[in-house]
């Protein structure tokens, strides 16, 4: 099991090499703005290392989005991501799950995710596989609550997105963590990454504040998130403060290793 780190995407090699991580996780762009992203110049470097990449998707992003000024740039938005993730040689693109506005109907906002991809799939699909990752709150949310996760999944499946399942964000909704890879797989059959994070707040907060796994703010077990990401058996990220994310790396990885 590969486990490294969102770094800043300055100088992703030099932050791998400092936490000791298999793999690495930054952005292309400013993750609040619609900038055309461009291939990292340290892909040859990252690949010659044996580092795995991941991109993040900008965070304005909302694929479901009823509103024709955001879910239009926002499909052009992750079409241009992926093309520059795969030129990057990154192994996916993680996309959040977004949502539809106070009133408006979710099946909608699903619907819209189904067209992104078919859409894509008229012009040859995308460069890397998309990753949806499970969100923390918001009302109208497309990957916050699991029923409406296995809706998602009934207009996606056939289209071959894959799933990253973050921790903070699934305690912060409310789920079960040592139920919660059985329960996404029963749904989605496959989880692709781990975005292995504590969580600064309680159970259910909808907050959604990163912690590092251990000897930080973190209120979840270190070694329910341990179990988490042997249940799960996929690359595991932290998305942890920057100051304690060697020592996160650490911990999973002796703690994972161990029989």
């Amino acid at each position: 099991m590969q486990i490294g780190a969102h770094v800043r995407d300055d100088d992703p090699f030099s932050a791998a090499r400092e936490r000791t991580a298999e793999t690495v996780q930054f952005f292309l762009a400013d993750p609040q703005s619609w900038k055309k992203p461009q291939p990292h110049p340290q892909a040859a470097q990252l690949a010659d290392a044996g580092v795995g990449i991941y991109i993040h998707a900008p965070y304005v992003l909302n694929v479901a989005s009823l509103n024709n000024r955001i879910r239009i740039p926002s499909r052009k938005t992750v079409a241009q991501h992926a093309a520059a993730a795969a030129e990057t040689g990154a192994r996916g693109l993680i996309v959040h799950g977004g949502h539809v506005r106070k009133g408006e109907e979710p099946a909608e906002g699903l619907a819209n995710w189904r067209k992104l991809f078919q859409r894509q799939e008229d012009q040859g699909g995308f460069g890397v596989p998309l990753f949806i990752e499970n969100t923390a709150g918001g009302e109208g949310a497309m990957a916050r609550d699991l029923d409406v996760l296995a809706r998602l999944w009934d207009e996606v499946a056939d289209f071959g997105a894959g799933f990253c399942l973050d921790t903070c964000h699934a305690y912060a909704a409310g789920w079960d963590l040592a139920e919660a890879v059985e329960r996404v797989r029963a749904i989605t059959g496959r989880i692709d990454l781990v975005h292995l994070n504590n969580s600064r707040d309680e159970h259910g907060s909808q907050r959604d504040r990163h912690a590092n796994v251990v000897g930080g703010e973190g209120t979840i077990d270190p070694d329910l998130l341990v179990e988490v990401a042997r249940e799960a058996g996929a690359p595991v990220i932290v998305e942890t403060p920057q100051d304690g994310q060697a020592a996160d790396i650490e911990f999973l990885r002796s703690r994972l290793s161990a029989a």
